[in-house]
């Protein structure tokens, strides 16, 4: 699983660095609704967030400032993303890891980068230590 993660306690703010993420997810689902239609088997969910999309431009593809992610709602940006603090990203990885995730690659396409990362090593890494490492 691959996601933005981003360590703080301002949601609206988290979700806004993040929401760029929704606007490319809802890129691809688009690409599916059209080539399969709507009544495919594309949760609604997804395809009732994608109906007020306007486009995409690939300019702002992957940037926090992206400017055309208005249509993303805070559900999609939450159920997409890794946002909280340590322990709300332990929780959800700990679920994820339940459902059958076994490897997570985080995003830090944002403005905390190094404090993402700096908790992610001190805190969330560790507490999931029981999980699998990667081997060469």
């Amino acid at each position: 699983m691959a996601a933005p993660m981003y360590i703080g306690t301002d949601w609206d703010h988290m979700r806004n660095q993040t929401r760029w993420f929704g606007g490319m997810v809802g890129n691809h689902v688009a690409d599916i609704v059209a080539k399969h239609g709507e009544s495919s088997d594309v949760p609604k969910a997804l395809t009732d967030y994608i109906a007020g999309r306007q486009g995409y431009d690939y300019n702002s593809h992957g940037k926090a400032h992206n400017d055309h992610v208005d249509f993303v709602p805070d559900e999609i940006v939450d159920r997409f993303c890794v946002l909280g603090d340590a322990k709300d990203h332990i929780d959800k990885l700990e679920a994820l890891r339940e459902l059958g995730v076994d490897q997570f690659a985080g995003y830090l396409q944002h403005d905390n980068k190094e404090e993402t990362l700096r908790v992610y090593g001190e805190h969330v890494i560790p507490a999931l230590k029981g999980s699998k490492s990667a081997r060469v």
